[in-house]
């Protein structure tokens, strides 16, 4: 039997001794006859005389008499001592009382006063059995003290403590107590699936392996963006194989005494072992897998954090692979982890979770969508496309939100509209009803936006107009211009970037043109126009000026971003002067070509702008009825033969243009 449920049947071995002597405690009290009733001495002495005392007995302290006589005619003058015991026959006498002896006073006259009287008396030296005044002066106080005393300790001690600092705080999902979570459940990651498929047939069927020589991984590394599903896939996995799932996360282990977080690990593995086969999951591994090299110094550092580690790696290759353990760990920073853990032998694998495409999102969100009522007219394909770049948990999240706001307003069903606001509620934040414009600022908001709209209808690679609004959110935005990728993107051709910086441009370019003036409403579009058009010179070696060459790298040596860490600068000071003159040179040259635009076209831009203040919202279809696409590419350098790449394709979101600079 492993060690909890030794615990448990000693602490219902415990109850059960506790409850039978409570239990013959009580029994016992209850059996005992009903106690003396205290008589001065005078009246004992004529309680004698008159014959009503059938025994005595002669203490050290007191007499105790048993009285006699019919209980329905007590003697004159004296009072009534009698009582009949419930259910006995009248006349039996079962009443005692005693009087106190008085000290210095000699008894030899109620004794021969007794013994004339015919009254049996005896002497007793002893009052009470020895047991009693140890079981209820020192047994049961004790016994109930130490009872509260356990309880309280239990709870200190269910997480941490001194009783159980060194155990191990990792959460069992066991197939028979919770529900399973199977592959079904998780939509988004085929690719994920597919790799994890052969953990699940080693579990479920490891003698296949055995007889051909083969081992199973023994750890099994899933790497992906926050939200993308790697702890829903670790448990699908454990349900797949039917097999117990223990959860812990890496920073369980780092506690503040040293040692502790091994001693953890030590106790993990062996609680796996005794429940082998099973699957042990360590969520967030980089925080106490961080490589142990300081700063890449190459010095140690000496701490609770590098002790679990190295406990960690020898727990790894302790065990055998064949002992039906597998260790799955999930982490959305794999650069930082020590060398040691992604080494043959432990981490075996690799697999990544990484954002879902348009197909992923639809499955994920029909996934979500079983637990709530959708009405029939919701078309969850579109509502997968207004979602790009979201996780699972975002999903989720958007689910959840449209329920929200269905319930909110009365409806029975969850619709498209409710949908449409969980989007924008978590892409552009609440609604602010309370936020009042001046009608001035109102006017400047809708031309800003109504110029991102109309730029992007005249363009040839932007992305379609969804909808376009000029409503205060609550993270600050006075408006915004929705677009929708019309399909999943991998790749950006250098000619898509810049009508994408022509589109970012395109409100402050509407301000110019409306007003003659510019407001602080173009901060966060010059932001991103500025950072695009710094990648396409110094990573996507997409500008003529400088050629096919990247300048600068990031502090790892690798084209991977570390946050925090800004890259490091590996060119002279006339390449920066020539990097920056080529950046400003393709903003302004977008610039003018959006003032060309919105100039040609200022009557669609006076329009969209009057229904806006009108409506505050315009969606696609009306937005094509008052401004028809009409495609102008404008003057710009020929394209490069070669598509360029642009960055984690999960970072591709719709652009979402505010009034104020936030986007």
């Amino acid at each position: 039997m492993d060690p909890q449920g030794n615990r448990r049947l000693a602490l219902t071995v415990a109850y059960v001794v506790l409850v039978t002597l409570l239990l013959w405690v009580i029994q016992s009290f209850a059996s005992r006859p009903p106690p003396p009733r205290s008589v001065p001495y005078s009246e004992l002495v004529s309680l004698v005389e008159q014959d009503r005392v059938e025994e005595a007995t002669v203490r050290a302290d007191r007499i105790i008499a048993k009285l006699r006589g019919p209980v329905d005619a007590p003697a004159p003058d004296a009072p009534s001592t009698t009582r009949t015991a419930p259910g006995g026959p009248p006349g039996e006498n079962v009443e005692r009382v005693y009087a106190t002896r008085i000290p210095d006073i000699d008894d030899a006259p109620l004794l021969a006063n007794m013994r004339e009287h015919g009254v049996t008396f005896s002497g007793e030296m002893r009052e009470d059995a020895w047991w009693q005044p140890l079981l209820f002066g020192w047994v049961l106080p004790f016994a109930v003290l130490f009872g509260i005393y356990m309880l309280v300790m239990r709870r200190v001690t269910k997480n941490a403590g001194p009783l159980s600092v060194g155990k191990a705080q990792a959460k069992i999902y066991d197939r028979n107590a919770q529900e399973p979570v199977n592959f079904e459940d998780v939509a988004g990651v085929d690719e994920a699936k597919a790799e994890l498929v052969e953990i699940v047939s080693y579990l479920k069927h490891p003698e296949r392996y055995r007889a051909i020589g083969a081992r199973s991984p023994k750890g099994v590394l899933l790497v992906g963006p926050p939200g993308t599903g790697k702890t829903l896939l670790a448990r699908a996995v454990a349900g797949e194989a039917q097999v117990p799932f223990f959860s812990i996360s890496g920073s369980e282990f780092v506690q503040m005494f040293v040692g502790v977080g091994a001693a953890r690990v030590r106790d993990l593995f062996e609680q796996a072992k005794q429940r082998a086969p099973c699957i042990v999951f360590i969520d967030e591994l980089d925080a106490i897998g961080r490589s142990r090299s300081g700063a890449g110094s190459g010095l140690a550092v000496h701490e609770e954090r590098e002790q679990t580690l190295n406990q960690l790696l020898v727990e790894m290759d302790g065990f055998e692979a064949g002992k039906g353990v597998v260790i799955l760990a999930a982490t959305n920073r794999p650069e930082v982890l020590d060398p040691a853990l992604l080494r043959a032998g432990r981490f075996d694998r690799q697999v990544a979770v990484d954002r879902p495409d348009v197909r992923g999102r639809e499955a994920i969100l029909r996934v979500h969508v079983r637990k709530i009522r959708v009405s029939k007219d919701v078309d969850i394909r579109v509502v997968a496309q207004r979602t790009p770049g979201m996780a699972g948990a975002d999903l989720a999240n958007v689910v959840n939100e449209s329920a929200l706001a269905a319930s909110r307003r009365g409806a029975a069903e969850v619709e498209t509209r409710d949908f449409e606001e969980a989007v924008d509620r978590i892409q552009l934040g609440l609604k602010k009803k309370g936020r009042v414009m001046t009608e001035p600022e109102r006017e400047r908001v809708a031309y800003h936006e109504g110029g991102h709209a109309l730029v992007a209808l005249s363009v040839q690679h932007a992305d379609p107009v969804h909808r376009v609004t000029i409503i205060p959110r609550s993270i600050g935005a006075l408006g915004a211009t929705l677009q929708l990728p019309a399909e999943e993107r991998y790749l950006m051709t250098r000619n898509e970037l810049r009508d994408r910086i022509c589109v970012m441009l395109g409100g402050r370019a509407a301000e110019l043109v409306a007003f003659d003036d510019l407001s602080t409403g173009a901060q966060n579009d010059l932001e991103r126009a500025t950072e695009t058009a710094r990648h396409m010179v110094c990573r996507f070696g997409m500008s003529d000026a400088l050629g096919p060459v990247t300048y600068g790298e990031p502090m790892s040596g690798r084209f991977l971003e570390i946050p925090g860490l800004h890259s490091s600068r590996a060119y002279s000071e006339e390449t920066a002067r020539a990097i920056d003159a080529e950046v400003r040179r393709i903003i302004e040259d977008e610039e003018k070509r959006a003032l060309a635009i919105l100039e040609e076209r200022r009557r669609d831009l006076e329009a969209i702008a009057a229904r806006l203040l009108e409506t505050e919202t315009i969606d696609r279809d009306e937005l094509e009825r008052i401004a028809a696409p009409r495609l102008r590419t404008g003057s710009r350098p020929p394209p490069p033969s070669v598509p360029e790449v642009l960055g984690d394709p999960g970072h591709m979101k719709p652009v979402a243009s505010n009034g104020d600079g936030r986007r």
